[in-house]
């Protein structure tokens, strides 16, 4: 993490404000104001552009936070492109993933997804996988039924999807398909 700018608080005393080198990976319109926004099409507002099937263009060891919402679905070398980001994360940076879910017509009907995701789809690059991927720690992994309408019903749909996620997968997600799936991973090395 890097320091800066000192700001006065109670008494006088100097406290560090601390700030987070993050990256909006893919951001399409949601560029983010103190973030290093990147994405491949040139069209829309960003701070880089870059092609996710190539090395990225930063330091080793450089970003502390990652995010990005529904971009990996596109990408044709997923394991080339989680070397990447390992490599440019700090060790203990989390890497926070938003991808639409196997089921949802979404992740079907948009002819430029060449991927599709379950709640185990991250468990391939955990520790415990062994498979000779990228490894990161799993933090945090769920299920999100609906992500753009009606999402009211996820504060009644989530928890029960995500009591057990592998029994919704394989016995509901055709009757009632889920919109989204979130990992959230530690950066280890």
């Amino acid at each position: 993490m890097m320091l800066i700018n000192s700001k006065k608080s109670f008494k006088g005393v100097s406290t560090p404000k601390i700030m987070l080198n993050k990256l909006n990976l893919g951001c399409g319109n949601d560029y983010r104001k103190g973030w290093v926004n990147l994405d491949f099409n040139k069209t829309i507002v960003a701070d880089i552009y870059a092609d996710l099937e190539k090395k990225l263009p930063f330091n080793d060891d450089y970003f502390d936070y990652v995010y990005t919402e529904h971009v990996l679905e596109h990408v044709k070398d997923l394991v080339g492109l989680m070397s990447e980001l390992k490599r440019i994360c700090k060790p203990g940076a989390i890497i926070d993933i938003r991808v639409p879910h196997a089921s949802a017509m979404p992740a079907y009907q948009d002819p430029t997804h060449v991927r599709f995701f379950t709640y185990l789809t991250s468990d391939y690059f955990s520790k415990t996988s062994f498979y000779d991927l990228p490894k990161f720690e799993i933090v945090s992994k769920k299920l999100n039924y609906l992500v753009k309408e009606m999402t009211f019903l996820n504060y009644i749909v989530n928890p029960l999807i995500n009591i057990s996620p592998r029994y919704y997968e394989r016995l509901f997600s055709g009757i009632l398909p889920c919109g989204e799936v979130r990992y959230r991973l530690r950066v280890i090395k």
